[in-house]
């Protein structure tokens, strides 16, 4: 999946973020799963979505993705992650 494109960037960051909340809301999970595939979500998901988007569009090494975990990392990007 090509990330360079901002409506398929999108698309992979909200997709899910909606399917566990809409899973919590039908109580087909409970809430101890809620929170672990939230948590899973934050800290790796997005940590790989956001670091595989600055990757394709070469303002990063693909060896530097995990480096999206670190706090404020992700604002020094934020105009490449979101806006462009």
């Amino acid at each position: 999946m090509d990330m360079k494109n901002i409506i398929v960037y999108y698309f992979a960051v909200v997709v899910p973020f909606a399917i566990i909340f809409l899973l919590a809301k039908t109580n087909t999970i409970n809430s101890n799963w809620f929170v672990y595939s939230f948590c899973f979500y934050l800290f790796i998901y997005r940590t790989y979505i956001d670091g595989k988007r600055l990757a394709d569009k070469g303002l990063i090494a693909k060896k530097d993705i995990w480096r999206m975990i670190v706090p404020g990392y992700r604002i020094r990007f934020f105009k490449d992650l979101y806006l462009r």
